[in-house]
């Protein structure tokens, strides 16, 4: 069943990925994501976990129905309850998924399970069978894999291979593991599970260590023929396996890595983008691949080698993850058709709706701005598109400030359709913002993190803001776009007070422990 050199590329950013504090994504931003993954080319897309919550149901529902060729994947526990409602919400999909997992460690087992091994093989055996009796795309995960008694691990494989898994997976779910420790244990697995040849082996890491590619790389090279993996390795704690750090390790050394994958690579950076601007979390200027520091060079020497061979000091070209150097200018005289054809290019599809929605937003900024750029194109379709059907939105916002006057704002919302409007005052304009929005929508959040960066070069450019607040034990981000630095700020605050609304309305039972 495995092929020596494809790789199947298993993307959890809408289910792992949304662990990240603060992250929680509604179902429009959750179907957004999903399609720009299906056109990255990912095979598997797991969409949530739906015995957790409501919105998780209808988002993997949803998501379900819109793919055209993804395979979509539903993580359930190895409980009959969690299974009957997982292949409810993925049955309509191309190709559905059942992920069941139980834990397999000796930690896990005694302390958090309180059951016995044979217990445990027991119970993942029969979650396999009940979820193969729905579909014959069933993934078991040994949860605690990479601490888990090597032999015990190979029996569960081979158990729950026999019951009908086409798919194991070997976690390695609190980050622990060293790269030649895990290749090795892959490879173990792949020499002592007797019927593995009718499975594909597959593994997810955790990034506590900051070695999760590292590990994904070790075992692809011992045997793993699929790679569990997230859009800017996002996750909880530390975070999951990045996507664009194993996918182009595999295409840029292929003399180390006879392997392939289904990705258009063209299309990664877009999708790092998209992923930063629906969830809030900032991408690191010196992340690889996708940072803004990624092909940036300042030294001299640098500079010149690059100017004389890009390969001096340029391992992959920009434009292999879909960097643009487009030259196009985008300006106030800058037409409807020249807009949806940039926009396009950047890896978007908008409904015509959609494109006279951002259309205006654009004409308003072109009369702000010279140019506009990508960042600026992207912080559009955030607040026009993505943020359409919000709790609480911004009518307006006029602001006294200075040296010798008392910073006040005054503020109109509109919450629900009904428009609400006051003026406070602060220790600062920002401040006395954020005052009259919280005595507005009637909200008690403290802030967390305020955090401000230009989209783009130039003293024209768009501020961009990105809050995190805390509410009733909840912590949602909230990020905003303008040129007026107070308005990016109420744009930002407003945006995490919707999230906290959503993430109160579509409370989890529990994090998937993945």
């Amino acid at each position: 069943m495995n092929d020596d050199r494809r790789i199947i590329v298993f993307d959890t950013t809408l289910r792992d990925g949304e662990q990240s504090p603060g992250a929680s994504m509604n179902q429009a931003e959750k179907l957004r994501i999903a399609t720009q993954l299906e056109a990255l080319g990912v095979d598997v897309i797991e969409a949530g976990f739906p015995a957790a919550s409501v919105g998780d149901y209808e988002a993997v529902k949803a998501i379900s129905a819109e793919l055209k060729k993804t395979q979509v994947a539903a993580l359930c526990r190895a409980s009959k309850e969690d299974i009957l409602r997982g292949w409810d919400a993925i049955k309509d999909a191309v190709n559905p998924r059942i992920h069941t997992f139980i834990a397999t460690s000796e930690l896990h087992m005694k302390y958090k399970l309180q059951m016995e091994p044979a217990e445990v093989l027991n119970q993942a055996v029969e979650a396999v069978k009940l979820a193969a009796s729905f579909t014959d795309n069933v993934e078991f995960s040994a949860e605690d894999g990479s601490r888990s008694d090597k032999d015990f691990l190979c029996t569960v494989f081979e158990s729950v291979i026999d019951a009908g898994a086409t798919t194991i997976n070997l976690p390695d779910t609190v980050g622990y593991a060293i790269p030649e420790e895990f290749g090795e244990l892959v490879k173990y697995v792949m020499e002592n599970t007797s019927n593995i040849d009718k499975a594909v082996l597959s593994v997810h890491c955790h990034n506590d260590l900051g070695l999760a590619t590292s590990n994904t790389l070790a075992a692809v090279k011992n045997g793993a023929r699929q790679v569990e993996v997230t859009i800017n390795g996002i996750g909880e704690r530390a975070g999951n396996t990045s996507m664009e750090e194993v996918v182009m390790s595999l295409n840029t050394r292929p003399n180390f890595f006879p392997h392939t994958t289904g990705i258009d690579t063209t299309r990664i950076y877009p999708t790092s983008r998209l992923v930063s601007m629906i969830t809030g979390i900032l991408v690191q200027p010196n992340r690889a691949i996708v940072g803004a520091n990624a092909f940036a060079h300042e030294a001299g020497i640098h500079q010149d080698g690059v100017l004389k061979n890009p390969m001096t000091y340029e391992i992959m070209k920009p434009e292999t993850v879909g960097i643009s150097k487009n030259n196009l200018v985008l300006g106030k005289h800058s037409g409807r058709h020249a807009l949806n054809a940039h926009i396009q290019q950047m890896g978007y599809n908008l409904s015509d709706e959609e494109l006279n929605t951002v259309f205006k937003k654009f004409k308003n900024l072109a009369d702000k701005k010279k140019s506009i750029q990508d960042e600026d194109i992207e912080a559009l379709i955030n607040e026009g598109v993505l943020r359409s059907s919000e709790v609480f939105c911004l009518e307006y916002i006029h602001v006294l400030s200075g040296n010798t006057v008392f910073p006040t704002a005054s503020v109109q919302l509109n919450i629900n359709g009904r428009p609400v409007q006051g003026a406070t005052e602060g220790s600062g304009p920002i401040d006395a913002v954020y005052n009259i929005i919280s005595k507005l929508t009637g909200t008690k959040s403290e802030l967390l993190r305020f955090t401000i960066s230009a989209l783009t070069e130039g003293t024209d450019a768009q501020g961009e803001v990105t809050v995190r607040l805390k509410e009733d034990g909840i912590v949602a981000l909230g990020k905003g776009a303008d040129p007026d630095i107070i308005t990016a700020s109420a744009l930002a605050y407003i945006n995490g007070l919707n999230r906290l609304e959503y993430m109160k309305a579509h409370p989890p039972i529990e994090h998937s422990p993945l």
